[in-house]
């Protein structure tokens, strides 16, 4: 069987699908070519950065500059395990097993880096068992609900019995307390199982959905509290229920806004990212939604939980808006992820975007 040759344009292509990201430059040291995962790990453009020296186009790869040039120079490649990428101003470096090959050939030379970040595996396997953590909890809750309700039933059943027998006994306010006690439990186990219906999937605008729930987060909000917003206005409509993912948002956002109290600063940030897996799938391009907020953060022992029925920190909490909202982005295909530290913690909302698998 005869096999087609590669055109011009496909070499770039199939680079741009790899999860690892590859980075191409002359020998100046001058950016020549980045994929699209490249892009996502540094946080740059490929538009701006070919063309620039390594310190203005990749500020992550300055500091090895030094290093970078005497594989050039000497033509050797080298591994470098856990190498870490930090940019000026963060604190926190940028962790990969880094792949460094002199490239010859036409007397062009250059360098070709080949990046894997060390948190894409962690963070994958966070995602799946959180998932995993997430389906045991709901059949967990199901099968409660099932022998809840039965009783919950037969209890209120019995009072409005009562009530009718002797409708005019001096018992009749204890009949209403068992039925109105019945009732509120009857709500409580249906809001742990979620909405009972599949998402009614329309195009819808990301930011119009973020728009819709700032509106009454901040009518909700002391004169304190400051909404900042950061959106990419290039992000294509999403395919999705529009009022699953507005309690979704809305739920994260009225977590932020408990957190920082009366002072304090809420963010809605959107973005997209290439090749991604969320729920053990690859999509070539995701939106994420940023719910940032200056609280005291989420203590460490609790953001591994935080996502399971009835965890509060709240007297008054239920614990369950962050489950539903978990379960609401699953059910489109999506995850919900959190990182906090005192002064910042954010909450990041995964959507696949429709045919970008």
């Amino acid at each position: 069987m005869k096999l087609n040759p590669l055109g011009r344009a496909q070499p770039a292509t199939v680079l741009d699908g790899l999860t690892t990201s590859i980075l191409t430059l002359d020998n100046h040291l001058r950016v020549t070519f980045l994929n699209s995962a490249c892009e996502t790990l540094l946080g740059v453009s490929r538009k701006h950065a070919v063309g620039l020296t390594l310190a203005a186009g990749m500020p992550y790869l300055a500091t090895h500059e030094t290093r970078l040039r005497e594989a050039l120079l000497q033509g050797t490649s080298f591994i470098e395990r856990e190498m870490p990428l930090r940019r000026g101003g963060e604190d926190e470096p940028l962790m990969v097993d880094c792949t460094v090959t002199p490239m010859a050939g036409r007397g062009a030379g250059g360098l070709l880096l080949e990046m894997q970040a060390l948190d894409r595996h962690v963070r994958i396997a966070r995602d799946e068992l959180l998932l995993a953590q997430h389906e045991a909890s709901r059949e967990l809750i199901r099968g409660l609900a099932h022998e809840i309700k039965n009783p919950l039933g037969g209890i209120r059943g019995a009072a409005q019995l009562l009530e009718h027998e002797f409708p005019d006994s001096e018992h009749r306010e204890y009949t209403r307390v068992i039925i109105r006690e019945a009732d509120r439990l009857q709500n409580l186990v249906n809001r742990m199982l979620g909405p009972n219906r599949l998402p009614q999937n329309l195009p819808l605008n990301v930011h119009e959905v973020l728009e819709h729930v700032r509106s009454l987060v901040q009518a909700e909000a002391p004169a304190g509290v400051e909404f900042v917003r950061d959106y990419d206005p290039s992000i294509p409509d999403l395919v999705g229920d529009r009022e699953q993912l507005i309690q979704a948002t809305l739920n994260v956002a009225r977590n932020a806004l408990q957190a920082i109290g009366d002072h304090g600063t809420i963010i809605l940030r959107t973005r997209t990212r290439r090749q991604q897996v969320l729920a053990g799938q690859r999509h070539r391009l995701v939106i994420q939604i940023d719910v940032e907020d200056t609280g005291s953060g989420v203590a460490p022992a609790l953001l591994e939980k935080i996502f399971l029925p009835m965890v509060t920190t709240r007297p008054d909490g239920t614990g369950l808006g962050l489950s539903i909202s978990q379960y609401l982005i699953h059910s489109h295909g999506g995850i919900i992820e959190c990182r906090s530290r005192p002064g910042c913690t954010v909450f990041s909302i995964f959507l696949p975007l429709e045919g970008s698998r």
